[in-house]
């Protein structure tokens, strides 16, 4: 068991295509408008952590910056100068983290859920008390595993929700799923998927040296790095209650908008106006089937 004191917290936010999606705005459950890179910094400071790394890319400092003025922590950024991917990103944070366990988020997530403090300190608090790695999960279907990283491995006995890590795949088809990342206890068809935040050991850092290194494509996956990390020291992974949100994907920013104000202080409000929306949509739909079948006259009244 390792000493987990996890005072630090590493985000990526480099990635050429996506460098714009932490700059977008949502309104929190109090109404407040606020960046994505903000939620997620104050993910990270609700679990306790003080001091942030952003991983960018050069010239994102200072609009970052700006983004993340009253989120209350103190922030470094770190540079991603080659376009070498998402496991490249985070070892450009290892000066950072030095010799400690920290706290990872991808950058273009939203998380959701019941817990005021947030699902990031549930994870801190149980890396802490387990003392080794762990990565939020939650049960998917299966249809949506080309979308995250997915993990296999046994239940930790008498801790519900925790599993021991035996094997990672990134984005495996349902064949390979069934074959190797089985659980015991889910249903046929669901599996544990990266619910978008970790706590890692400096050890991941090694890991990802010796694999950047031997890497001729110049790439190289964190899930198969997890996988090592797996094969090396304990690495837990534990399901998640809340919603992760990708703002990434089609209608990703309006779904996380629609999870924070339903979660929210406004959540009565935004029903209400959900309902009208979709009262006047069925009127509309229910017009155009009387009218297809010649129901209505010209002017829209009974025939």
């Amino acid at each position: 068991m390792i000493h987990m004191q996890i005072s630090k917290a590493v985000i990526t936010a480099a990635a050429k295509n996506q460098r714009n999606l932490p700059m977008q705005t949502l309104f929190d459950q109090q109404g407040v408008e606020r960046s994505v890179l903000s939620l997620v910094v104050r993910e990270a400071v609700r679990a306790g952590i003080s001091d942030v790394c952003i991983v960018v890319w050069p010239g994102d400092e200072e609009p970052y910056a700006r983004l993340l003025a009253d989120d209350g922590a103190r922030l470094t950024f770190v540079q991603q100068t080659e376009a070498r991917g998402y496991a490249h990103a985070v070892f450009s944070a290892r000066n950072f983290v030095k010799d400690q366990p920290f706290l990872h988020f991808v950058g273009d997530h939203i998380y959701v859920g019941a817990e005021a403090s947030g699902s990031a300190k549930r994870l801190v608090e149980a890396a802490a008390a387990e003392g080794c790695a762990i990565s939020a999960v939650q049960v998917t279907r299966e249809s949506l595993l080309p979308f995250y990283g997915t993990v296999g491995g046994q239940p930790v006995p008498g801790k519900p929700g925790l599993y021991r890590v035996e094997t990672v795949r990134e984005k495996p088809t349902p064949t390979e799923a069934e074959q190797h990342l089985i659980v015991p206890g889910l249903r046929s068809g669901q599996y544990l998927c990266f619910y978008g935040m970790h706590v890692l050991t400096p050890a991941i850092f090694e890991i990802l040296s010796e694999m950047l290194g031997a890497a001729t494509a110049g790439r190289v996956s964190l899930s198969a790095a997890l996988a090592l990390l797996a094969e090396r020291e304990q690495y837990l992974a534990m399901i998640q209650s809340g919603q992760r949100f990708d703002v990434g994907v089609k209608y990703g920013l309006f779904t996380a908008q629609l999870a924070l104000a339903l979660s929210g202080q406004d959540r009565e409000n935004v029903l209400t106006q959900l309902v009208n929306i979709l009262s006047a949509r069925e009127i509309v739909s229910a017009r155009e089937v009387l009218a297809a079948r010649g129901m209505l006259s010209a002017k829209g009244e009974g025939a």
